[in-house]
């Protein structure tokens, strides 16, 4: 468990204090690019406790600025998109995507005090349909070559959602990989593939679903690896007959995880998981295919039906997640339907808005989670020492990662599945 001092460092993301200044050092997802598509309105946004506006100007250009203006507070936005930046209704003072004051039109232009002015701006870019900024003091680090972020559009899906808990509730559940023998199991198998918009794949090297597999053995091995981007997360059950089933998942600094999703074996599904405050934050879901093009129209028909216009999941803690007492006797473990990401909401959302680490009593397979709190506290020592913490990329010739797999396969017990995925290793 966490001492209180610990749970608070990690859990305050907002300006100045020691996690929210960690998770400023990288890069964040600030919106997904179909929320701010060309010529259209600001977009109100907040992240890490501060209230910001998203625009394109004229020329495309993004720009994220503080949302209230310099002159009076009026929310910029609601502001026109015009001569090369956002004016305010107000008093239509003008301010660029770097957050210079270009007009004040209702001031002595003598007086030059627009030079006086500079709004709070964060730089942007873009990449794999996701709107990315950096928040942190200095020059922006590179923005890392994901595989998710670099394959053609057409292989790759992405999609948020609104949960009402803490940033790092979110991510420790991808990083936990017995919860999945239990919350997401069906007792009915042929439910484990039913709505989802992939064809049903069974486990490389296997017949079995992963949903069988998961309840073959439900007490895994698991072995945690620290590399340069966080951690690499083995678990391996034994399931008879000489074989054994070998999950890799993966914990990138500081707010994201890899793992086994919808394209089993031919590509991973991450969730970052961005803070709007302390008690909310943006699950970004990402999933891609290496091998062929996804059918989008099939995904956003399925996450229409769980996840509403404004990214709220439809099951939540108001109507308890919609649980149906009587699916629990011979269809799905939990009564939650069949989409995993709103299992994952009820599990980590009903912590508390902030969970209380200070009561847990963490067993032998939560070693990642312990691992990933570990590497969290170490990245904050690194940079209150004024160096950057693990897995910020200064090195463009750096910024690959051949060896960050995801795996989801059966394989022979005498194979060395602790130094398997070596195997796998891409150039």
């Amino acid at each position: 468990m966490l001492t209180k001092e610990e749970n608070e460092t990690l859990t305050k993301t907002g300006p100045g204090t020691p996690g929210g200044e960690l998770l400023r050092r990288y890069w964040q997802p600030v919106a997904l690019s179909q929320e701010l598509p060309p010529q259209s309105p600001p977009l109100a946004v907040k992240i890490l406790g501060e209230e910001l506006v998203l625009f394109r100007d004229e020329k495309q250009r993004m720009g994220l600025l503080g949302r209230r203006c310099s002159h009076r507070g009026t929310d910029l936005s609601f502001g026109r998109v015009e001569d090369g930046g956002l004016r305010c209704l107000y008093h239509g003072w003008l301010y660029d995507v770097q957050g210079r004051c270009l007009e004040q039109p209702g001031e002595p232009p003598e007086r030059q005090f627009k030079e006086k002015i500079h709004h709070k701006a964060y730089p942007c870019q873009e990449a794999g349909n996701i709107i990315f900024a950096y928040l942190g003091p200095g020059k922006p680090p590179v923005l890392p070559a994901y595989e998710i972020l670099t394959v053609p559009e057409e292989h790759r899906f992405v999609y948020k959602v609104l949960s009402d808990c803490n940033y790092l509730q979110g991510n420790e559940g991808n990083i936990d990989p017995v919860h999945l023998s239990f919350l997401h199991r069906m007792l009915d198998e042929s439910l484990a593939g039913a709505g989802r918009p992939t064809p049903l794949r069974t486990v490389r090297g296997s017949e079995a679903s992963p949903n069988q597999l998961f309840g073959s053995n439900m007490v895994p091995t698991i072995e945690v690896e620290e590399t340069d981007y966080g951690l690499r997360i083995s678990t391996w059950r034994s399931i008879g007959q000489d074989k054994g089933y070998l999950r890799v998942s993966n914990f990138l600094m500081p707010n994201l995880s890899a793992v086994p999703g919808e394209t089993q074996g031919a590509g991973y599904l991450v969730n970052w998981h961005v803070p709007v405050d302390d008690e909310r934050h943006w699950k970004y879901m990402i999933v891609f295919n290496r091998e062929a093009p996804l059918d989008k129209g099939k995904f956003n028909r399925r996450y229409a039906v769980e996840i509403d216009s404004n990214y709220r999941p439809v099951r939540n803690s108001v109507n308890r997640y919609l649980q149906d007492r009587a699916e629990m006797n011979n269809k799905t473990f939990s009564g939650l339907g069949l989409f995993f990401a709103e299992h994952d909401l009820f599990a980590t959302e009903s912590m508390g808005l902030v969970c209380d680490r200070t009561q847990e009593h963490l067993g032998f397979t939560d070693k990642a989670i312990i691992a990933a709190r570990r590497a969290l506290l170490n990245g904050i020592r690194k940079m209150q020492q004024d160096g950057d913490p693990l897995h910020v990329i200064r090195d463009p010739s750096a910024n690959r990662f051949p060896h960050l797999l995801v795996l989801s396969e059966v394989i022979p017990d005498s194979a060395d599945w602790k130094s398997y995925w070596k195997t796998k290793l891409r150039e």
